[in-house]
This record gives structure tokens, sequence and C-alpha cells, in this order.
């Protein structure tokens, strides 16, 4: 079983910073430093952060003030060893040279260890911030195929043995080890080569979250891990086997990316004690907060409706498109009122919500581990740090007594944690 961290301070639950043993605030090193330490001893595969751009008065509060993703896992990397080191970066509002730069720098500082979750950006109001109008569906996973073929170019622009420093000759490089790229695409152009040595890990491990039709594609051509929503066994095995037939069609192999669903464990030391701590985190809930997250997954202002009737029938929507198809169908499935759904989603947005003592947290685990729903999982705690404290001091101990999680490193790169192969050189790029 893989399991990474999904780090959102203070926490993934809307109310997560008003619990009495949560750390709240901006951006707090040391508290990052104590998460990404405790994952480690933890034997994690890696520490996880999302990304976004939005802020303001109704935002969560986990994106109102935050690190860069890319800057603070740097400084984390001084502080750790094994911890894989993965960050958001958008395909829609970036440039693949700078990302491409970026988590190659990221692996040569942490020997190895750097993940770049690909996402295409879902809120329009992001466009806002950059000057530019924010492409629909569709386009926004074009261009994000184009710019993850370009970055791994770019990543291919030198060989691995291309940097022989040798004194006594005056060769810096090797000659002939420069491949230059040359891609034309429909939305980005890249005539030029990396000025980073080829990373320890060859590329990046290159991580994908959109769950759409699309989306599903994409991470069939281009990942090596998935972080998906999914809350029922039966919808997260469809997906598991769908996915995995996908990789099969596009010459993959079925191992060849890794199936990690989000989970929202609130923990424990009985079932009676993780209710009562979920209960008192529902009790602060701002709802002015809380409506507008779930408008936002859903994609429609959803403050109109009555909160004590079924949810209604809502037109698609071209932000998360994915999320919000699995929201509307869980209120279906569950027969939820609106204000149902809303705390649901106040706490775990439409990942797998569990509430109950370790032993109950790792059956579960160990159940859609087995039953192939699920490869391993991103651990949303729903605040920090004490709740992530229990999960690796109580629950990771059960899974490794079962023999469904090691003991200890047999690694030092993440694509090792991950049993991932070392991509060879792409030989698409012409030689000079």
């Amino acid at each position: 079983m893989r399991l990474g961290v999904f780090v959102q301070v203070p926490g993934h639950h809307v109310a997560g910073w008003r619990h009495p043993d949560a750390v709240s605030g901006g951006p707090n090193l040391g508290l990052m430093k104590h998460i990404a330490v405790t994952a480690e001893r933890g034997k994690f595969d890696m520490f996880f952060l999302g990304d976004g751009f939005a802020t303001g008065y109704g935002e969560h509060p986990s994106t109102i003030g935050k690190f860069e993703p890319l800057t603070l896992l740097s400084a984390l990397a001084m502080n750790t060893s094994r911890l894989g080191l993965a960050a958001t970066a958008s395909t829609t509002y970036a440039e693949p040279y700078h990302v491409a730069r970026s988590f190659a720098s990221l692996d040569h500082l942490s020997g190895g260890r750097a993940g770049w979750n690909v996402v295409t950006t879902a809120y329009a109001k992001s466009g806002a911030v950059f000057g530019r109008q924010h492409p629909p569906h569709a386009e926004r996973y074009a261009m994000a195929e184009e710019f993850v073929e370009a970055c791994r170019l770019l990543w291919d622009s030198w060989d691995d043995d291309a940097f022989v420093p040798d004194k006594e000759s005056g060769r810096f490089v090797r000659p002939g080890s420069l491949h230059v790229p040359d891609f034309k695409g429909k939305y980005f152009n890249v005539q030029g080569a990396l000025n980073v040595p080829r990373s320890p890990q060859g590329h990046p491990v290159l991580i994908q979250a959109g769950s759409s039709g699309p989306g599903q594609a994409l991470a069939a051509r281009i990942a090596d891990a998935v972080f998906t929503a999914q809350n029922d066994l039966a919808e997260a095995q469809t997906f598991y086997k769908g996915l995995k037939a996908q990789l099969i069609e596009y010459g993959r192999t079925a191992d060849s990316a890794l199936i990690m669903p989000g989970v929202f464990p609130v923990v424990g030391r009985t079932e009676q004690e993780a209710q009562a701590i979920f209960a008192e985190l529902n009790g602060k809930v701002d709802m002015a907060q809380s409506f507008t997250v779930l408008s936002e997954r859903l994609g429609t202002d959803v403050s109109t409706y009555p909160l004590d009737e079924p949810v209604p029938d809502l037109p698609e929507t071209e932000h998360l498109k994915s999320r919000a198809a699995l929201l509307l169908e869980m209120a279906r499935r569950d027969k939820l009122t609106l204000r149902e759904l809303f705390f649901r989603v106040a706490a775990a947005r439409g990942h797998l919500l569990l509430i109950g003592s370790p032993l109950q947290i790792a059956d579960t685990l160990e159940s859609w581990f087995r039953a192939n729903a699920a490869d391993g999982f991103n651990v949303m705690p729903p605040f920090f740090p004490r709740q992530f404290d229990d999960f690796v001091d109580l629950v990771v101990p059960i899974l490794q007594e079962r023999g469904l999680f090691r003991a200890d490193y047999a690694g030092t790169m993440l694509r090792e944690h991950l049993g991932l192969g070392r991509p060879v050189r792409s030989s698409r790029s012409p030689q000079p």
C-alpha cells in the first residue's frame, strides 16, 4: 500500500482551524517541517501539496494564505532524506520551461524525490489573476497534454552522463550529449534546451488528479500516480478497473500508474471519541464559507436552494466536472438533503470519509486495497498536526503489522518508493 499526506494547513475540514488541537494561522514553516518529519517517521511515500490561486473572505481557510509550493518543498528537502515531495503546478497558467526547470531543480535538491501534480486549474476566477480568459474544460486538457510533452523533452535535454568536468582537458560537458527540443504544438512552442542537468529520477514523478473522461485519458497517457476522489467501494472498483484498462490500451502496463484515492480520516482512540471530534468540527462550521466551497465543487451557486430538501438537479459545470458528478451521485445514492451534502463537503469534499478507531480505519483501508479499489491513499487529516500525528502513531502500525505497509524505506527516491521505473531519455529531441 502506498501512502501520501495531502497537506492543507490548517486542515481539510473547513472548520479544522477552530479545533483546540489545531495549529492555525497563515504560512508556518515550523508546522510544515513537523508534518514532513512525521510523515518520514511513518515511512510515507510522499508529502503532497495542492495549490490554487484564489483568496478572499469566503474561501476555504487553507487557500486564503499559503506558501508557494515549490519554494516550500525546497526548504523541506533540507529537513528530510527519504520522503517524496510533490506539488501542484498548473498547465493552464504557466509555461513548460518554468515548470520543467523548477521540478528538475527540486529533484536535484532533494536527491530524486520530486513529484509534479499536473492540474488544468478548474476555476474560471483563476483567469482574472493572470488577465486571461479561462479556457473550456476540453481545451484545458488538450493544453495539458502538450504541456507535459514539452516538459518531458526539456527534462531530456541532456544525457545522464553529459556533465563530466575534466580540469586537465578543459572539457566540461561531453560532446554530443545535448539534445535541443524542437517542439511545436497548438498551444506551446519550445525551441531550446533546459539549463538543468538530467535529474536523478530522469523525470519527476507525474501525478494527475482529474477523474472526468478527459482527465482519465490524460492520466492513462502520462501519469505515474492518480489522485482521485471516490467514496463508494463499488464505484472505486469500477474506476480502478477502467483506468487500468486504459493504461493497457495506451501500451502501458497495469502497474505503471498507481491509483490513490483521497481519504479523510477522523481518528479517535475509540469510535465514540472520533465521532465527538467530528461533531465538534461540524458544530463550528461557518455556513457562508462552506457554501462557497460547496458551490465551487458543484459549479453552481446553491446558496438560494432550500437546505432541508433533496439536492436539486443542477446544470453540468465546465469546472470540476468529475467532482460535481461524484457529489451529485453520492447525494442521490444516499438520499441526502442539501444540508447533509453541505456537511460532507465541508469535511471531505467528496473523498472517502472515515470516522472511527485506528482499527476501524485500518480495516477499511485494507478492504479497499485488497478489493482492487486502490493502490494506496492520499491521507487528508481534518486538522494538523494532532490528527496526522494520531494517524501515523495509531493507524500506520496496524497496517505495518498486517504486512500492508513498509516497515522502512527500501530506497531513497520517490520512484523507488512507488515501485516505478526510471524513464529512458526521449529520442525525439534532435542532437546538434
